[in-house]
């Protein structure tokens, strides 16, 4: 039994129920919108399904400074109250399978999905809350698909592909899932990702330890842009012919006509030199591609942040000058010798600190030591411990041989999304 909120009318129906028709499959075809919790009671009251396979979805892009309610409530209810009516409404019915279609963006995270990943994360938990309870569950994170997936209808395949996500053949997700049932697992992620282009990317703006610990992007990562000895020396000796301005003009048309290039620009007129990257629309995409086109043409190995080290032409050509050139040997480089003096004063501009104790600034630190205040205490409550569990007497492997400790117990209050963190990368993290 299929469905959807169209029904027979959604697009390319008549060619599935055919096609499984031909594999030997009864086919029907019913319209319900599992967002709507009366529907899905009628359709469970007719038909008493042994396997539930749940991949309605919606997407939105959209920044969370500008997500409106409308939009988060409709990315979440096709995902989320469809998953919650089913698992509701079936109760404790064993089935053979319990099958929830998730997506990566609910794994590590994707940019102006904020609705989307959130939603996706929610049929994660929610495969596992269905284990605890003994119920069949198996949620599968998926990374884009060809053939009809949402990447095709979107029209992301492109950008996808850009940033190292390459979209799977329909036939070749199918063999996973099956994988993944036949495993029993609980989550499974499946993707194909071009790890080299996939991590630069994902971490120029921070790092992810979610991911570092993946061999393939601790290799990326590591590697860099290979540099290219022919093409380093076919440069140096282009600009040790030249001037010293003509040498800094050079390198700031080069940078300027690659960012402009990366950008999609037909011409250099609008990069300017000392216009700020982040000014003209760079992103961490955008970022990690000039980094590798400057790396090919310079023979350099540039690291990812390149363009936030550097934040504009003029910078980025001075560093450039300085890898390739160095400084000149022989050459008198007058400095300013500071003279020290013993009336200068310290100055210290500004400090701070967290440390349990209730330790919120160096002036409580200095009341904590002061007055010999003991800040160890019980464990916290808030951090989805089990604190029972965890104590063992004997030490073993991931338990605590003790009941107190130094705690900074308003860590959990870590505002994840403030600093555009991933739930579960936050989790990762531990703060």
């Amino acid at each position: 039994m299929l469905t959807s909120r169209r029904g027979a009318g959604a697009p390319g129906v008549d060619a599935l129920v055919a096609e499984l028709g031909e594999l030997g499959a009864e086919v029907v075809v019913v319209a319900c919108d599992v967002a709507d919790r009366v529907q899905v009671e009628a359709l469970l009251a007719e038909f008493e399904p042994t396997s539930v396979f749940h991949a309605a979805g919606r997407d939105h892009f959209d920044p969370v400074s500008s997500l409106s309610l409308e939009d988060l409530h409709a990315v979440l209810s096709a995902k989320v109250d469809g998953a919650r009516h089913l698992d509701e409404l079936l109760g404790d019915r064993e089935l053979d399978a319990f099958v929830l279609f998730s997506s990566i963006a609910g794994v590590w995270g994707s940019g102006h999905q904020a609705a989307y990943a959130a939603a996706n994360a929610y049929l994660d938990a929610l495969a596992h809350q269905r284990r605890s309870r003994g119920l069949a569950a198996t949620a599968v994170a998926w990374g884009p698909w060809a053939d009809g997936g949402m990447a095709a209808e979107t029209g992301a395949e492109e950008s996808l592909r850009r940033r190292g996500l390459r979209t799977m053949p329909a036939a070749q997700a199918v063999l996973a899932l099956h994988r993944a049932l036949a495993d029993d697992r609980t989550t499974s992620t499946v993707a194909d990702v071009d790890w080299s282009t996939f991590a630069p990317t994902f971490t120029v703006g921070r790092p992810s330890p979610l991911l570092s610990a993946l061999p393939e992007v601790r290799d990326a990562l590591d590697g860099g842009a290979a540099p290219t000895s022919t093409a380093s020396a076919e440069l140096v000796a282009r600009l040790t012919g030249l001037p010293e301005p003509e040498q800094d003009r050079l390198l700031v048309d080069l940078v300027r006509t690659r960012a402009a290039a990366v950008l999609g620009h037909g011409s250099t007129g609008s990069v300017s030199a000392d216009r700020a990257f982040r000014d003209l629309g760079f992103d961490s995409l955008t970022a990690v591609e000039l980094r590798n086109t400057l790396g090919a043409e310079t023979g350099l190995s540039l690291p990812t942040t390149l363009v936030f080290d550097h934040p504009n032409a003029t910078e980025l050509a001075r560093l450039l000058k300085t890898e390739l050139l160095g400084t000149e040997e022989g050459a008198d480089t007058v400095l300013p010798v500071a003279v020290g003096s013993s009336e200068d004063p310290i100055v210290i501009v500004g400090m701070s600190c967290r440390y349990p104790g209730g330790v919120r600034s160096p002036e409580d630190l200095w009341r904590l030591v002061a007055d010999g205040v003991d800040a160890v205490d019980e464990f916290p409550t808030d951090r989805d411990w089990d604190v029972e569990k965890l104590y063992d007497p004997t030490g073993k492997a991931g338990s605590s041989y003790v009941r107190r400790g130094g705690f900074l117990y308003d860590a959990a209050e870590f505002d994840a999304d403030f600093f555009g963190i991933s739930p579960r990368e936050a989790v990762a993290m531990d703060p």
